[in-house]
């Protein structure tokens, strides 16, 4: 039995629970869940893709809500707190002081502006790629940062979705 087929058998519960893990925005999960069973992995994705177009705002607060700030170590033993510091690795990784407080600097004026986390599709970049970022979105208003922080919560969603798959 392949990936997909497992995927659309597991039990409610479990479901929840992964889907969740990859958004912690319901909304998310419930389209997909809903959308059972699925022919592929392709599907799979595409309406995954879909449902993270297509969230609120409010949808996309509460997924920021599980969310630490970029550079800081996800407590927890959850599959999401092991996800994310695998997809931070490098910002959490520099012994950069120097750097380090000007990750947390440009956190702190990014939640002061926009009033939540600065997110972003950390996984593959530096810090200095994800410091860069952080400045230069500052400087956005607040209907282009709302379409960026959903798109970037979409992207970390399906990547973690293709590891759920992956681990099926």
């Amino acid at each position: 039995m392949g990936a997909v087929e497992i995927f659309n058998t597991l039990p409610t519960e479990r479901l929840e629970g992964e889907l969740l893990a990859c958004c912690a925005a319901p909304a998310w999960g419930a389209v997909i869940a809903g959308r059972r069973p699925f022919a592929d992995r392709a599907e799979l994705l595409a309406v995954a893709d879909t449902a993270g177009r297509e969230l609120s705002w409010a949808d996309v607060l509460t997924g920021l809500s599980a969310h630490p700030r970029i550079g800081e170590r996800a407590a927890g033993d959850s599959q999401e707190a092991a996800w994310s510091r695998t997809e931070q690795s490098a910002a959490a990784r520099s012994t950069d002081d120097q750097a380090k407080a000007e990750l947390i600097a440009a956190n702190r004026a990014y939640e002061e502006r926009f009033g939540h986390v600065f997110l972003i599709f950390a996984s593959g970049r530096t810090q200095a790629e994800i410091l860069a970022a952080a400045r230069e979105r500052i400087g956005n208003d607040e209907a282009t940062e709302r379409a960026i922080v959903t798109d970037e919560l979409r992207r970390i969603a399906l990547l973690r979705l293709e590891r759920v798959l992956d681990a099926l």
